[in-house]
């Protein structure tokens, strides 16, 4: 099924190559069914800094042999990928911001929240992001968003969202948080008792920041700086579904991240803009 959209990006058949590449990881990680194989690396860095997994490779691959047909049917842009980098399909005037599996920690131990996370912008910045696809290969669900014309969960349109839940002491009922390592927990633990009754730690920024735009949890925040893989798709979404998101401290507004590979904002994601301010107080570390 082909996006019906009058901008030129979204001409060619996003979703119909983001459902594709989903199926390839399915597979690739029915081939890999236990941790012992999932956690066996390939001996070399991504561009994206960590370690990269032979799981984390034939996913990757799978992505890509959807982006070289779309590329073959004459869509023109630019790859910023978690292992291989930038990547030139004929054109820098679109981004396609790849994540194969967000959460690769998660995916080789075994644990649910494991995500393809795929971006099409029509510039630089999180503001230019027009498609967003996330698919949580853990529980098997589709998120997805188009620029001005909503986000789904599974074909539902998240078009009304339950409200934000507080309890009667004012704070958050429930709070994602992402990058936990327990000296940023430690630093922020203070704000945290202040903003929120529970926390989750997901470990998928990606899977994280789609849970607000269904209100499952009611804000999301990293407590370190963020990669545009891992976040460009989520984004949108959120954003579609009626939800805030801003990048801390990033120069030119609250969604002018860069989409490269530089990890530069921690993020934060809310279902109004009173939570989006508090949170923006939460230490970020970087």
């Amino acid at each position: 099924m082909a996006l019906m959209t009058s901008h030129p990006a979204l001409e060619h058949d996003w979703l119909g190559a983001c459902r594709a590449a989903a199926e390839g990881l399915r597979s690739v990680l029915r081939d890999h069914p236990t941790s012992i194989e999932r956690v066996i690396e390939t001996g070399v860095r991504g561009k994206g800094g960590d370690k990269t997994l032979v799981i984390d490779a034939e996913a990757e691959d799978r992505v890509f042999a959807q982006l070289q047909q779309l590329h073959d049917g004459g869509a023109r842009f630019t790859v910023v990928s978690e292992e291989r980098g930038t990547v030139d399909f004929g054109s820098d005037e679109v981004l396609v911001v790849v994540d194969p599996i967000d959460g690769s920690l998660n995916a080789k131990r075994g644990l649910p929240h494991h995500a393809l996370s795929v971006a099409v912008a029509t510039g630089t910045t999180m503001a230019d992001v027009v498609f967003g696809y996330v698919y949580d290969l853990g529980p098997g669900e589709e998120w997805r968003a188009e620029a001005g014309a909503g986000a789904f969960l599974n074909d539902v349109a998240l078009d009304a969202p339950p409200p934000e839940r507080r309890t009667p002491d004012g704070r958050l009922e429930l709070l994602a948080v992402e990058s936990a390592d327990p000296r940023w927990l430690a630093l922020a633990s203070d704000d945290l008792v202040a903003a929120t009754r529970r926390i989750r730690a997901m470990g998928s920024i990606a899977v994280s920041m789609c849970q607000v735009a269904a209100t499952r949890v009611d804000a999301m925040a990293s407590l370190a700086r963020t990669r545009a893989v891992d976040a460009a798709a989520a984004q949108l979404i959120v954003r579609e579904s009626g939800g805030q998101v801003a990048f801390v401290g990033a120069p030119d507004g609250p969604l002018s991240a860069p989409l490269d590979l530089e990890p530069h904002h921690a993020v934060v994601a809310a279902r109004t803009q009173a939570s989006l301010e508090q949170l923006l107080h939460l230490p970020a570390v970087s």
